[in-house]
């Protein structure tokens, strides 16, 4: 009972996937800057590259595995007296769900301008247009109409109809961010306060999106609000970082909470540039009534890497035995030019 208890379990996981056509997520979120707001494109770093891994629900099914890489930049990041950022950036994602194998790939183009207020606040506002393509694979499935009232029977038919197991459609939308940055004053007196604030709304244009009949569902809109903060401990190498994410859509919605602990190892020397910053980073985040998720990071430079946990808490604690997922990031982010304005947030 317990093997066809997780063959139901996987087919419902599944099949959540397909009828609710959620958008992919990590919960390295602030690390996933193009999927949580478009504005993030050149708003705290002149040049940043992201590449992200994540891989679930290798406890009750088929992995879902989900691969992302983003790059932005500013385009007038050497011009003086400018009154605000232009920024552009690439988004690319690929995700695989169960033994359906509900495959999606999507890249996108953003677009962002960052109007400079004043010495420390800026108001972004972020576009973006891309292509995305989904597919299914049937034969993979194992559903409950083939289970005989004893076990699985793979020879049963599956009874599902999939009128378009590969289709492509075209995406868009938009965000709004505000940044605050005050980071004057050196390492020992940690003065340092950093706020983000931004909203975005994803698929506006709401594509045709069903493997069974595309006149009979569309893509539903993606509301993506998130804060969060950096604080110096003052007088010390110390900083919390705390952080509020919030995304719905349709009836699907998910909170992430929680903060990281900074302790800055080396500040790295201002001039000769021989000693080079380190930091690391623990945190803990709780996912609303689905995972505890503890989180680790190591910032070297210009370069930084961090890993996550997922620790199910959800109503698939039973059958996961409280494994979630486990997530990777490595991530490239150019430091600003003297005079550039904006430090990075992390």
């Amino acid at each position: 009972m317990k093997a066809i208890q997780q063959i139901l379990t996987a087919s419902a996981l599944v099949l959540s996937t397909i009828s609710t056509a959620q958008d992919v997520h990590f919960s390295h979120m602030e690390f996933s800057p193009l999927n949580l707001n478009p504005a993030l494109a050149g708003a705290n770093s002149p040049m940043q590259g992201v590449i992200n891994y994540r891989s679930q629900w290798n406890s009750v099914a088929v992995p879902y595995s989900t691969i992302g890489a983003s790059f932005d930049a500013r385009l007038n990041e050497n011009k003086r007296q400018k009154k605000g950022i232009l920024a552009a950036g690439l988004n690319f994602f690929n995700d695989q769900a169960g033994d359906l194998r509900v495959n999606t790939t999507k890249v996108s183009l953003n677009l962002a301008y960052h109007l400079i207020l004043d010495q420390t606040s800026t108001l972004g506002l972020g576009i973006y247009t891309g292509y995305g393509q989904r597919s299914i694979n049937p034969e993979g499935g194992k559903w409950g109409s083939q289970y005989d009232g004893m076990a699985y029977n793979a020879g049963l038919a599956s009874g599902e109809m999939f009128n378009n197991p590969s289709f492509g459609h075209l995406d868009a939308g938009a965000g709004i961010l505000y940044t605050y940055k005050n980071s004057d004053g050196y390492m020992t007196q940690n003065k340092n306060f950093e706020l983000n604030w931004g909203f975005a709304t994803y698929h506006v244009n709401r594509p045709y999106f069903s493997f069974l009949n595309q006149q009979d569902e569309r893509l539903a809109m993606r509301f993506s609000t998130f804060v969060n903060a950096v604080i110096g401990i003052q007088n010390t190498r110390g900083s919390v970082l705390p952080g509020v994410y919030y995304q719905r859509q349709k009836t699907a919605q998910e909170i992430l909470y929680g903060a990281y602990f900074k302790y800055n190892l080396t500040e790295g020397s201002k001039v000769t540039g021989f000693s080079k910053p380190m930091s690391l980073y623990l945190g803990i985040f709780n996912r609303f009534k689905d995972a505890m998720v503890g989180k680790f990071m190591i910032e070297y430079d210009q370069f930084s890497a961090g890993f996550a946990y997922d620790i199910n808490i959800s109503n698939l604690y039973e059958v996961s035995r409280a494994r979630g997922g486990f997530e990777l990031f490595l991530r490239y982010n150019m430091a600003p030019s003297v005079g550039g304005g904006f430090k990075s947030r992390i």
